[in-house]
């Protein structure tokens, strides 16, 4: 027996901070809390229509986690510089939409360390902390610098990276949670090693464009798992349009279930059923 829970295009899932994480699948104009369903069986029927998530056009192909061909092409939200900000080149005069980077590349964002699979450095606006951390399935994380400008915070993101990852081992971080670390000796340590670099940076972009926040606390986060995956598959509604089995965890964008996991960000703007089977 099959129990419709809501019917929509797929968006990110939403994310509250609690004892453990809160996570909602949103599906079209439905919200649907997921963590009561921990244990129970769940279907995800994909129906073969896939709407862009900016502006709601049919496309047979989705870019970029849910865009059609031309807003991929067209918005700034999409250009290459949002996932390498160190080549932002709103300075230039050649941003896609000037008015959305100023809403959104030049304003404060965060430098900061997480562990995932492992210890890692990344950046994100003020408005997306802690949200970015339960994104990528962070059990501990802190900011250790707001800087003044999506430029400023990718350069001394590259700075870091020639010390420590920028990337999370999406598998490691599906089978378990990483063993704890000192964030703080990893921040120290990074100040040390890149004090130069960082000095550098002061004096080109001026001393109110990075600022260093060496008393920011660290954020531990627990997830809504009851068992972890020894060996991690992939669930694709591409190839398969009916996925699911019983909800074992989630954890960042992913659903995982006895059957396999599924990254639900993946699928924006796929049109799809959540059904509860009993």
């Amino acid at each position: 027996m099959a129990d419709l829970l809501a019917t929509g295009a797929v968006r990110k899932m939403k994310t509250g901070l609690a004892e453990p994480v809160l996570y909602t699948m949103v599906l079209g104009g439905h919200d649907i809390p997921l963590n009561p369903y921990l244990g129970k069986r769940l279907q995800l029927e994909y129906h073969g229509v896939i709407n862009c998530i900016h502006c709601d056009r049919k496309t047979s192909k989705s870019f970029n986690q849910g865009y059609c061909y031309p807003c991929f092409k067209t918005l700034a939200q999409c250009d290459s510089c949002i996932m390498s900000p160190e080549k932002c080149h709103y300075a230039a005069g050649t941003c896609r939409e000037p008015e959305w980077g100023e809403q959104h590349c030049m304003i404060d964002h965060f430098v900061y360390l997480a562990n995932t699979s492992g210890i890692k450095v990344g950046i994100t606006r003020g408005s997306q902390v802690p949200t970015r951390w339960m994104d990528q399935g962070a059990t501990q994380a802190r900011p250790i610098f707001r800087v003044s400008s999506r430029l400023a915070s990718g350069l001394v993101e590259t700075t870091f990276k020639a010390h420590i990852a920028d990337k999370t081992n999406w598998q490691a971080m599906l089978k378990g949670d990483a063993e704890p670390v000192d964030l703080e000796a990893v921040r120290a340590q990074l100040m040390a090693e890149c004090a130069a670099e960082l000095d550098a940076l002061v004096q080109t972009h001026g001393i109110q464009s990075i600022t260093e926040l060496p008393d920011a606390p660290d954020v531990h986060i627990r997830y809504p798992v009851l068992e972890y995956p020894a060996k991690v598959k992939s669930l694709n509604l591409d190839k398969t349009p009916s996925v699911g089995g019983t909800l074992l965890g989630i954890k960042g964008q992913y659903l995982m279930f006895d059957t396999g996991v599924i990254n639900m960000r993946k699928y924006g703007g796929y049109n799809v059923s959540l059904q509860l089977i009993e």
